[in-house]
């Protein structure tokens, strides 16, 4: 196998094969690493060096879990492609159908008719974690937000995310709708590697839609000097989840956590691991890197 492959289908490579021969460090982590933030059932975790493709830290990041709005990580992927295509500008208007319009919180809450612009739509998808907008943007590309979901499933084994089944545009609970932690952190590392033109709004914590000041839910954003987004995401069958991206010092780390019982302990969770990853001390996980002919 050659060494010259580009960096990002190498990366995708890597982790689509990743060989785990032992999931942590042989250092001693500090106790807020070991205190695992939630029931077993629900608790998966994996840190990845993206430039790399190197695992650095791992717990059950293979296993079966519900993605909630990390979900939503796909319907922007998607919709940043549309973007890169032509197929719709930053100024296209998105028809918010009375299906979009009536799905539960959280939403931006539209009326009958209303629609929203794509530029608009990636930033309440991004920091509201709006569903209502999440579910407009899946039938306007897909037709249907069930054929959109097919393309989102499909997108994610192009990308190497093999356990992936999506159902819906927006995390809203279903339960045929799984993900891995491993799966989740090849698509954050996709959207970072694909487009970095637009990654910029996942760092954003709020906006302005209408007149009306609109804050988020990533309480990474601002807490640890380095991160720079990405998305969180609870339902009551997942727990707390978030994939949080580090770029600083040039170190880029994406960190997956999913499953706590709290926001908070997801973020004192996902703190911890990222300073475990860049300590010096720390002699990396024993992992194997496979790399396969794209």
């Amino acid at each position: 196998m050659s060494n010259t492959l580009p960096l990002i289908p190498r990366v995708f490579a890597a982790l689509a094969l990743l060989v785990l021969l032992a999931g942590c460090s042989t250092t001693t982590p500090p106790d807020s690493v070991l205190a695992v933030p939630a029931p077993a059932q629900k608790y998966a975790a994996i840190v990845v060096d993206a430039r790399t493709g190197k695992q650095l830290f791992e717990v059950s990041s293979t296993a079966q879990r519900y993605p909630a709005s990390l979900t939503k990580m796909m319907t922007l992927y998607l919709l940043f492609e549309a973007l890169e295509s032509g197929r719709v500008s930053k100024q296209t208007q998105i028809p918010v159908s009375d299906n979009a319009a009536s799905q539960p919180p959280t939403k931006l809450r539209f009326r009958r008719g209303e629609s929203i612009d794509v530029d608009s739509a990636i930033r309440a998808i991004v920091v509201k974690s709006a569903n209502d907008v999440a579910v407009a943007v899946g039938e306007y590309l897909g037709g249907s937000e069930v054929q959109f979901a097919a393309t989102m499933t499909s997108r994610a084994r192009q990308l190497g995310m093999t356990s992936t089944t999506f159902r819906n545009a927006s995390g809203l609970p279903d339960d045929s709708q799984m993900t891995t932690a491993r799966d989740m952190a090849v698509l954050g590392m996709a959207l970072r590697q694909r487009f970095p033109q637009q990654f910029h709004y996942f760092s954003e914590s709020d906006f302005m839609f209408r007149g009306r000041l609109v804050r988020g839910h990533n309480d990474m954003l601002g807490r640890v000097r380095g991160v720079d987004g990405i998305k969180t995401g609870y339902i009551r069958a997942s727990g707390f989840n978030i994939v949080t991206s580090y770029n600083a010092d040039g170190r880029n780390l994406i960190v997956v956590v999913m499953g706590a019982d709290s926001a908070r302990q997801r973020n004192d969770h996902v703190e911890a691991l990222i300073q475990r990853s860049l300590s010096p001390t720390m002699d990396g996980a024993k992992t194997r890197l496979m790399f396969a002919e794209q």
